[in-house]
């Protein structure tokens, strides 16, 4: 009889659980030797059974495993946090970045004013092709950089000084081969962009611009890696998030430091074509050179090493974007009628730029807590959102589209008062022209913030991490259609005749 219990006793405790198979014999053959494991069999179950009942109660989600259900409850609590985020708090987090960003630019745009006069850009004009270019290739590798860095830190990643120094020199050494390849790249087509209108090709100014072009990027992205790492090291030190300094600091000072080493270097070796033409090829060959080195160092950390290898088609596609709102840059600045033009191309296009990818940013970190990229749970990825859910909707994202499409007006009046204080430019800020600076650059923010808004969700979709696709795409996006609605601001007052601003004197 005790036998016969022992056998029957099996199919109703694993009947407990659904799913089971009550004939298996495996259970039967390991609960003969001894009782007591009918019991704890028993026990067991009835314990599983009521973690699914309380899970059922909790998530309604009954049919998932332990491991899961703790996954489960930890991300479910997650996206709770942005909803409980205001319109006021979401202005007032992004006000103070969003400003230290934009005198950057304002900086930026006074330094183009000047050097705009130089005879290298007088006379190889193929150079304003490479500003937005090398502009926006500083922005996509610092905010990449900054994200890598400040995710690794946030999860432990960097907290022993083997790890620290291992995850340094890796991303250190990925930035430069970026920098170096997309920069020679960068100046191969603003020498085709220079030649195709105007039929002309000149040797030295190639080679002039494919070593400004590298020695720019190189220095530019080692002095400003460097600037980052120690900020993200400083703030995890310090207890404060790097996700929320690191990007603002990146944006503030890298237009200005890119554009003044772009200057400075592209006029001292253009004063050296008369006497040395030697030196504009050895500088290009010294930093191609040493390619070999960085791939290497980068192959060493597994961080690195896959973004090393599947990392380079956002970059390139945006520097070709950004380099064709450099080439309208280059036709718009070089008539002597919108020179004006110069200073407020760096302040629009560095405004929607940092404004969408803070965009991109929330609607990414949004979807991450959610799942993993290519999953649904919590936000279905969407193929062509209305305009409406992007600006009118209750949730989160398009709340905090409606803040950032706000700051546009207020911020740049305290931008167009700042360089009308400082006499940058060639314009006279009337009426009329503030209208059409105010209408271009709303409208460029108002087509980035809803372009991120499908491109986010749609990079999601085909499992990709927005985070390292989406801003590059983004910032070269702002760049050409700031510099054309700018161009098309500045040609539509020249040709109404708005003598009272002065446009081109």
């Amino acid at each position: 009889m005790a036998s016969k219990l022992e056998r029957q006793e099996p199919p109703q405790a694993n009947g407990a659980v659904p799913g089971d198979c009550p004939a298996s014999p495996e259970p039967a053959e390991l609960l003969r030797p001894e009782g007591s494991g009918v019991e704890v069999l028993v026990l067991e179950s009835r314990a599983n059974a009521k973690g699914v009942r309380e899970e059922d109660a909790l998530l309604e989600n009954g049919s998932q495993s332990n491991e899961s259900d703790d996954t489960s409850t930890e991300r479910g609590a997650e996206p709770a946090e942005p909803l409980k985020e205001t319109s006021f708090s979401i202005g007032l987090q992004v006000l103070f970045p969003f400003l230290l960003a934009g005198f950057g630019t304002v900086a930026a745009g006074m330094v183009l004013d000047v050097v705009q006069h130089w005879d290298v850009f007088k006379y190889v004009t193929e150079v304003f092709i490479l500003v937005p270019a090398l502009l926006g290739l500083k922005g996509n590798l610092e905010m990449t950089l900054a994200s890598r860095l400040s995710t690794a830190a946030n999860i432990g990643q960097m907290d022993t000084p083997k790890e620290l120094w291992k995850m340094i020199t890796g991303n250190m050494a990925l930035i430069q081969v970026q920098a170096t390849v997309v920069g020679f790249l960068a100046s191969i087509a603003a020498v085709v962009f220079g030649w195709i209108p105007e039929g002309h090709f000149s040797l030295e100014h190639a080679v002039l611009l494919c070593a400004s072009s590298v020695a720019t990027a190189f220095i530019a992205s080692l002095v400003l890696g460097m600037i980052m790492i120690g900020v993200i090291i400083g703030s995890r030190r310090m207890g404060i998030n790097p996700d929320n300094v690191a990007t603002p600091i990146a944006a503030s000072l890298g237009d200005l430091i890119t554009l003044a080493l772009l200057s400075g270097i592209s006029w001292g070796l253009y004063k050296e074509l008369e006497s040395k033409a030697y030196v504009n090829p050895l500088v290009c060959a010294f930093f191609i050179s040493l390619l070999p080195l960085w791939i290497v160092v980068a192959k060493r950390s597994s961080a690195t090493r896959e973004v090393l290898y599947s990392g380079w088609e956002p970059v390139i596609i945006a520097m070709a974007i950004s380099s064709v709102g450099g080439l309208i840059l280059d036709r718009t600045v070089s008539d002597p009628n919108f020179a004006g033009m110069a200073v407020f191309t760096p302040v629009i296009n560095g405004v929607g730029g940092n404004l969408v990818a803070v965009q991109a940013s929330r609607i990414s970190t949004y979807l991450h807590m959610s799942g993993e990229p290519g999953d649904s749970a919590g936000t279905a990825p969407r193929r062509c959102p209305s305009p409406c859910s992007t600006f009118c909707s209750p949730d989160v994202n398009s709340r905090s589209a409606r803040v950032l499409f706000l700051l546009v007006v207020p911020g740049h009046l305290v931008f167009l008062y700042t360089i009308s204080s400082m006499q940058g430019g060639h314009t006279t800020l009337t009426l009329i022209f503030i209208v059409f600076y105010m209408t271009a650059a709303l409208l460029q923010v108002l087509i980035l913030l809803y372009i991120a808004d499908w491109m986010v969700h749609w990079m999601w979709g085909r499992h990709l991490d927005p985070d390292n696709f989406s801003i590059p795409y983004l910032t070269a996006l702002g760049d050409l259609i700031g510099t054309g609605l700018l161009a098309l601001s500045f040609h539509v007052l020249w040709l109404i005749g708005d003598r009272d601003s002065d446009v081109g004197d």
